[in-house]
């Protein structure tokens, strides 16, 4: 679908010296990027280099600390959604955010409505017969009167879209649109972004498929920690340096890593099933291992693990502790089986925010406890004590609420709940996002401590630079599947991306 697009010919849209803090965290530096009218540009990056940041700086949710936006030569500060929509700058997301209770018709023009008559009323029949000239335009069959909760994924990106071509969007912003797509659907959308091209709108296309960017897309922009990294012309590039520029930093960084034989094998998966989020994944752990698992998003990595610890069921495979084959229905199964797992949301998933540090802890042990008063307060306080304090918690006493506590902290109480469980194998989802770069060296100095005394992890992370610095062996999977296993000697941030990416081969069709 690449064309050439004049070097010579202005922006649409401009951005220079964008930078937005998050509490003193630098979340964009100075990035600065163009696109033309009828240009679809790719925005790359992996997971935590600023794209969404960017992307809700484009679209009034946030404002930039520092920086200049141009919309047609022209500067402009977009103070909401609203405000963005309305200078023709709109965005279809990966997660659609429509009223599922109203009509196709009535979530394109919502807030909008033409009216007529005296008093005023909704043109319900103008707002159906220019919906259907919408989709005919994009040659998309869509009845405008079905309810969005009836459509599927695809269908409510096309109502998106349209809703973006009734504003007049000058510039369209898709972000990862594919990610819950069938092949027919995504080729679909393919189409459709060549028509918004052919009607000189701009496109910034957010993917981390390589085959979709280069299908799609005539330029691409790389973002990396935040900051502009590199833009050209994707004729003029190949997939390799495009991986290299994404991953291109100093991996070298400081890692409490202690390196250590591992031992026997101790959880052992294998021919691992889910209907719709992962098939056939095999993998095994070893005593004293750190096993990291990379992916991208829509990888399947933290559904497998949810399936392992038993929140969602698995349609079939076997799991075996030691040898000795396990069922694991349920959380507190997987507990009794000593497995533990600390999600990735915390203040959901992982932590009761209102309830004291100190019952945090204990909450999963409490019948090992007691019930009764009579002692029971001071062996909690002594429990909390010994593992908060190895993770080296902020906290004014054990009594302080949760949700008092910083990100970092909050997710060192997770961390020691679960170690409360004496856990053979802890599952760490995301152990280290949000949290700042001091309590991700306590983390992970803790994490090495852990194997140390023979437990087993398996470390979930889309930070490249911590899989690579902290794991023994890495599981790189890619669309619910397996795609490669590299041993720590062998894992480099090209080959693990590529492998991420979707290219080469899987495992099983290597082998």
């Amino acid at each position: 679908m690449s064309s050439t697009i004049p070097a010579d010919s202005p922006p649409v849209l401009r951005l220079s010296g964008i930078s937005k803090r998050f509490h003193g965290i630098v979340a964009l530096n100075n990035v600065s990027l163009c696109v033309r009218a009828g240009e679809v540009m790719a925005l790359i990056g992996e997971n935590g280099a600023g794209k969404s940041t960017l992307v809700k700086t484009l679209t009034g949710i946030y404002q930039p600390d520092d920086g200049a936006i141009e919309l047609a030569g022209q500067p402009v500060s977009f103070a909401s959604p609203q405000a963005a929509m309305d200078a023709g700058v709109t965005a279809v997301h990966q997660e659609t955010v429509m009223f599922d209770e109203l009509t196709v018709a009535e979530n394109i023009y919502i807030g909008r409505q033409p009216r007529h008559g005296f008093p005023p009323r909704i043109n319900w029949p103008l707002i159906e017969a220019e919906a259907e000239k919408l989709f005919a335009r994009l040659e998309v069959s869509l009845p405008v009167r079905t309810k969005v909760k009836d459509l599927s994924v695809a269908q409510r990106h096309f109502v998106e879209i349209a809703r973006a071509l009734s504003q007049q969007a000058r510039v369209v912003i898709m972000d990862e649109p594919t990610a819950s797509l069938s092949r027919h659907e995504i080729h679909e959308l393919y189409r459709i972004v060549g028509q918004l091209k052919a009607a000189g709108t701009a496109v910034i296309f957010i993917s981390h498929k390589f085959d979709e960017i280069f299908a799609v897309a005539d330029s691409y922009t790389v973002l990396r920690d935040g900051c502009f990294v590199a833009a050209g012309s994707l004729a003029e590039i190949d997939e390799a340096r495009l991986v290299s520029l994404m991953v291109g930093r100093n991996i070298a960084q400081v890692f409490p890593k202690i390196e250590r034989e591992a031992g026997a094998p101790l959880l052992e998966v294998a021919n691992f099933c889910h209907p719709s989020e992962f098939d056939d994944v095999s993998f095994t752990v070893r005593q004293g291992e750190i096993l990291g698992f990379y992916g991208l998003v829509g990888a399947g990595r933290s559904e497998v693990m949810q399936a392992l610890f038993g929140l969602t069921p698995a349609a079939r495979g076997t799991v075996k502790l030691n040898g000795q084959r396990i069922h694991v229905s349920s959380a507190s199964e997987a507990i009794a089986h000593g497995i533990a797992y600390v999600p990735e949301d915390r203040q959901h998933q992982g932590a009761h925010l209102s309830l004291p540090i100190v019952h945090n802890v204990t909450l999963p042990i409490l019948p090992g406890i007691g019930f009764f008063l009579g002692g029971r307060s001071g062996a909690e306080t002594a429990i909390a004590r010994r593992y908060c304090e190895q993770l080296e918690l902020k906290a004014n006493h054990f009594g302080q609420h949760v949700s008092e506590l910083s990100g970092g902290n909050q997710q060192k109480v997770v961390l020691a709940k679960w170690l409360a469980t004496a856990p053979k194998v802890i599952i760490l989802d995301e152990p280290t996002k949000g949290i700042d770069i001091g309590s991700k060296a306590a983390v992970h100095r803790f994490i090495s401590e852990l194997v140390g005394q023979g437990l087993s992890v398996i470390l979930v992370s889309s930070e490249l630079p911590e899989v690579l610095g902290m794991a023994d062996r890495i599981v790189v999977m890619h669309q619910g599947r397996i795609q490669r296993t590299f041993s720590r000697q062998k894992a480099t941030p090209e080959n693990v991306v590529a492998a991420a990416s979707g290219a080469g081969h899987t495992e099983k069709d290597a082998a």
